[in-house]
């Protein structure tokens, strides 16, 4: 069996806040937005990118690839669809918001 590890591991051991024990936590998402914000830059972007944009990026694609929108829907952890729906900008596109990878062979 396998016991939970953070994706991000912090670097240093610190105590829980509730517990006291000593313990390796996750990561602070300001060091993540750093190193998004790092990236960004040296690649020359422009515009303002954030671990937020990487999100809508991550299901928009997801989209236009062809997943379906529970899916999506699910991944992003939305209870409900239409808040997917807005986040990755179909609301008002009807069927058309997404196409199906088979409409890229024609």
């Amino acid at each position: 069996m396998f016991r939970w590890q953070y994706l991000f591991p912090a670097t240093r051991i610190a105590p829980d806040p509730r517990s006291g024990v000593l313990r390796r936590h996750h990561i602070h998402q300001s060091v993540i937005q750093r190193a998004v914000r790092k990236t960004a830059v040296e690649v020359g972007l422009t515009k303002r990118v954030t671990s937020h944009t990487l999100r809508h990026s991550f299901a928009t694609h997801l989209l236009e690839s062809g997943s379906d929108i529970r899916t999506v829907q699910e991944l992003l952890g939305h209870t409900d669809v239409t808040t997917t729906m807005i986040y990755t900008h179909v609301l008002g596109k009807g069927g058309g918001g997404v196409t199906s990878p088979l409409d890229r062979l024609e």
